[in-house]
């Protein structure tokens, strides 16, 4: 019987079931997953962010896990990768508390209607005040790029910045 034939009773089969994960895969789950969970929910202090974020970790640790057991240090390189799924639902959870926020202008919902590259950069750039340099190694870029997508991000923000800046005319006072 092929994939795409139906048995009798209505049902697809069930393809092979997965190969279990790597005996030593398991073995670096079972050891951390409880560190990564509560330092991840240290920092995002929700559980069910926590949890996503963990999962994301481990999600991008299985798929890499060849690769990893190569090098030198894997709980490091392990914990690289947790810090940076922590940072991805940190960032995704300031997007929403952004676009929900109300500046008067219109200036939180335009910051988190920007791309993830360019809503990167800006904040990290302008709200934690990073240079080009250290904005563009933690977001694994070359400063050129960064520069690239701050311009295009302030491009987008312009007609908000230019409203909010604009000179106060007489005849808007009376």
């Amino acid at each position: 019987m092929t994939d795409n034939v139906r048995e009798e009773d209505g049902r697809v089969p069930v393809a092979e079931a997965p190969l279990p994960f790597p005996l030593e895969y398991e073995a670096h789950y079972l050891t951390n997953q409880e560190a990564f969970h509560e330092y991840a929910l240290g920092i995002l202090l929700a559980n069910e962010r926590a949890e996503n974020a963990v999962h994301n970790a481990y999600v991008e640790i299985r798929v890499r896990w060849d690769t990893l057991l190569g090098e030198n240090d894997l709980q490091a390189q392990t914990w690289l990768i947790l810090r940076r799924a922590i940072l991805d639902e940190l960032m995704g959870g300031l997007r929403e508390e952004l676009a929900a926020r109300d500046s008067g202008i219109g200036l939180y919902p335009a910051l988190a209607k920007l791309s993830p590259r360019q809503f990167d950069a800006i904040v990290l750039r302008y709200i934690a005040g990073y240079d080009t340099k250290k904005t563009a190694l933690y977001m694994g870029l070359t400063p050129g790029t960064v520069t690239h997508h701050i311009r295009r991000a302030q491009e987008r923000l312009a007609p908000i910045h230019r409203r909010a800046t604009r000179p106060i005319k007489k005849e808007d006072t009376q």
